[in-house]
């Protein structure tokens, strides 16, 4: 079970969240089992985890990598490669699409974070990649 604080309308709302998975899929589904205003005086879980803000479409840029120069563009969640708009040695500028990665059954378009050239495509169409995984470095 995982509480997250949900915004909505300027409302606050604190809300519980179970995980489960299907056995021999990969599905995973989010059920709302409870739903409660965060002014409200109801008690709060004792060990609330710190949540991480949400992440858009864009995909975070990293530090510069190890042993070459330029900054990896990394996948902000799981999900699979439906198609790569850049090869390495073009030039970008900030905002472009890169790729596009499909996570539950939505394509997200992953742009540059810094204009640049592509010095490295680390995947191809087809690829999964797991939240984190290098994508593309951008020098």
């Amino acid at each position: 079970m995982k509480t997250f604080k949900v915004t909505v309308d300027g409302q606050t709302y604190t809300v519980q969240v179970e995980e489960t998975e299907q056995v021999g899929q990969q599905v995973v589904e989010n059920q709302v089992k409870q739903q409660t205003p965060a002014n409200n005086p109801a008690p709060a879980p004792a060990a609330a985890p710190a949540n991480k803000p949400a992440e858009d479409n864009n995909a975070a840029a990293a530090p510069a990598l190890a042993g070459g120069g330029g900054t990896s563009v990394n996948a902000p969640m799981p999900g699979s490669v439906i198609e790569v708009k850049v090869a390495a040695g073009d030039k970008v500028n900030e905002g472009d699409v890169l790729l596009i990665l499909e996570a539950m059954k939505m394509e997200n378009e992953l742009t540059a974070s810094q204009s640049g050239t592509i010095g490295q495509v680390l995947v191809k169409k087809g690829d999964t990649v797991n939240s984190g995984d290098p994508l593309i470095v951008i020098s």
